[in-house]
């Protein structure tokens, strides 16, 4: 039951308990989700209106939706007079608490106003059920569905897991961030399009579903991704989803873009019109699916580690979203991204222990190699990671992200049979984390946020936090740990540039990205890239010396003869010739590592020359045979 305060008034936390039995409280109560076991017997998809009850409505129908391609029987009810939306299931069996926690976290990727609190608590998970009343008036009342499938259930575990598994399907195939790699070519139509050779068919479910969703009142870029990935698994040509461009609700990204609250009509030409936005997007697809149709190969084990390795670093970023105030000190920002990327290094590679030098991980966070270092410092020493092997010669050290061993123990708890795991739940929770963190770390590892003259790796942090959807000044405080008079005065100079706008609902990141016109206004432009070419000149300097060292403790030659020099080759090479060749020594003997830099240098430069020549050459006639 909801705790009244000594004047009277109803709190939104519930402490007090009253058996079922009783009589109806008064005062807005709630039912537990789980048995005092920790498995669940009811599920309830809380959508939290806050500000937009139309957001809610929304999640709530995309729920929907997918609870009736499952055949799962449920109830929708409106929770309170905010326009909240609370969706029920039954279950006719108890469910483990990891399978309803992977469902909470797979659901929250498409309905964004789904609080995930009762769904990943099964000690403390409650939600107010059909009828109870809600401390600001009216109570819950049933929108659709039947009560009865909630008093006589018939929701099995089998089907839960099922559920979770579509649900898993459907996310896997998120909008990857970058370009796409691919091993092999993919042919190209008439028009100039990709598309994947083999019989045209129907569009999977979840694509047909995106093609007829409302995406004008949502994502509307994520609607359309969804509908491409299916059209070209499904050997669509671009011409026939062309030809749905200009009445298919779920092509409303390639009719309009969003500017600012609402959509306007994109231009008839140029790269933002539609038929490029379509092309653009279309190709990217085609590409995706030809590279990724086999993601987890046979391996059996991959979505089990998957998932093992994607939980725990949901639980390290999660601890550190409730220590905003760790990351608010002078160098708060530095060792947040420093974090970021070792998580997301950890969950690329799938497993918790990854080799990463300074180097590296500073080009990724956007920031100094010493500032990286001491990051790293900081962070083992308050039991963020925890260095487990020391680097050694060529090898960098090694960090962890599981400073307690905590996924070893996890893992080796084995699921007993009547908790299968939902297929494609690991792989599909660590697909849209790494895209999170991949789409963080490269908003803010840019010129413009760089220190001396940018805006700051704090602005960095406030801009990768935002999206387009409007958050208040209070989120991104909470979210970068700063105080408001802080968020708001860094808000303001990312408007000053145009990177992030005020709305009436909120800040929202600019629609177009701006961030190197901003950098060249500062006068930042080109930091990093002149940053990475000397990390660059660092690494070879460091192998040369290395593979220096490899010739010195070879066997000594019988044959005395002066060693090939850079990037000469012997025909008949001794043991310990590499690539590098002789490494300069001063008249004393001792290494010259000035003189090594320097032919490196000019090696670089060179090189540089030579590319431009060749792309400055005109292409060759090619004549018939």
């Amino acid at each position: 039951m909801a705790t009244v305060d000594a004047y009277g008034v109803t709190l939104n936390l519930y402490t007090g308990h009253t058996p079922i039995t009783a009589a109806v409280p008064e005062q807005p109560w709630a039912v537990y989700l789980a048995d005092q076991s920790g498995r669940f017997r009811l599920i309830a998809f809380d959508l939290d209106a806050k500000d937009d009850p139309a957001a809610a409505a929304r999640d709530a129908e995309t729920l929907v939706g997918l609870l009736e391609a499952s055949r799962l029987p449920h109830v929708v009810c409106e929770s309170g007079p905010g326009g909240g939306r609370h969706v029920w299931l039954a279950l006719s069996e108890e469910v483990a608490a990891e399978t309803v926690a992977s469902m909470g976290r797979l659901a929250k990727t498409l309905c964004p106003t789904l609080d995930l609190a009762p769904l990943s608590n099964p000690n403390t998970g409650c939600v107010r059920p059909p009828g109870a009343p809600h401390r600001h008036g009216g109570a819950s009342t049933v929108l659709a569905g039947s009560l009865e499938t909630l008093a006589r259930p018939t929701v099995t575990a089998a089907q839960l897991t099922a559920f979770v598994a579509a649900l898993a399907r459907l996310v896997d195939h998120h909008e990857p961030v970058g370009e796409i790699e691919l091993h092999q070519p993919v042919p190209v139509d008439a028009h100039g399009h990709l598309y994947l050779p083999g019989p045209k068919r129907a569009l999977p479910a979840a694509s047909a579903a995106a093609l007829a969703e409302d995406a004008a009142s949502g994502d509307a870029s994520a609607v359309l991704w969804r509908v491409l990935i299916g059209a070209a698994a499904a050997r669509w040509h671009h011409e026939d989803v062309a030809a749905l461009a200009a009445s298919a609700p779920g092509l409303e990204h390639v009719r309009t873009r969003r500017d600012r609250s609402s959509r306007t009509p994109r231009p008839a030409s140029g790269p933002d019109s539609g038929a490029a936005v379509l092309r653009r997007q279309w190709h990217k697809a085609v590409r995706y699916v030809a590279a990724t149709a086999r993601n987890t190969g046979d391996d059996p084990t991959f979505d089990a580690r998957a998932g093992a390795i994607a939980a725990h670093v949901h639980e390290v970023q999660a601890r550190a979203d409730t220590s905003p105030g760790r990351w608010a000190t002078r160098s708060g920002p530095t060792d947040r991204r420093v974090l970021d990327v070792l998580c997301m290094l950890a969950v690329q590679a799938l497993t918790a222990e990854v080799e990463a030098d300074i180097r590296r991980l500073a080009l990724l966070a956007g920031i100094g190699r010493e500032t990286a270092r001491t990051a790293l410092l900081r962070l083992a020493e308050e039991g963020w990671i925890n260095q487990t092997r020391p680097a050694d010669g060529p090898h960098a050290a090694h960090w962890t992200v599981d400073p307690r061993n905590e996924i070893h123990r996890n893992v080796g708890t084995s699921r007993s049979q009547a908790d299968p795991r939902p297929e494609g739940a690991g792989a599909a929770h660590r697909s849209t984390l790494l895209a999170e963190l991949a789409a963080r770390t490269q908003a803010s590892a840019h010129d413009a946020f760089t220190p001396a003259g940018g805006l700051g790796h704090h602005a960095g942090n406030i801009y990768a936090r935002t999206t387009d959807e409007a958050l208040t000044l209070a989120q991104l405080a909470a979210a970068t740990g700063a105080t408001p008079s802080r968020t708001s005065y860094t808000l303001e100079r990312l408007a000053t540039f145009r990177l992030v706008t005020r709305t009436v609902d909120g800040w929202i990141r600019s629609d177009r990205d701006r961030r190197d016109t901003a950098a060249r206004h500062l006068g930042t432009h080109g930091r990093l890239r002149d940053r990475a070419a000397r990390y660059r000149i660092e690494r070879e300097l460091w192998a040369w010396w290395q593979a220096e060292q490899e010739w010195m403790r070879a066997p000594r030659r019988t044959s005395p003869g002066r060693r090939p020099g850079p990037g000469q080759l012997a025909l008949l090479p001794a043991d310990g010739t590499n690539i590098y060749g002789a490494h300069p020594r001063r008249p004393d003997g001792r290494a010259d590592y000035a003189a090594a830099r320097r032919e490196l240098l000019t090696g670089v430069q060179q090189r540089s020359v030579l590319d431009d020549e060749v792309h400055a050459r005109p292409p060759a006639r090619r004549t018939a045979a």
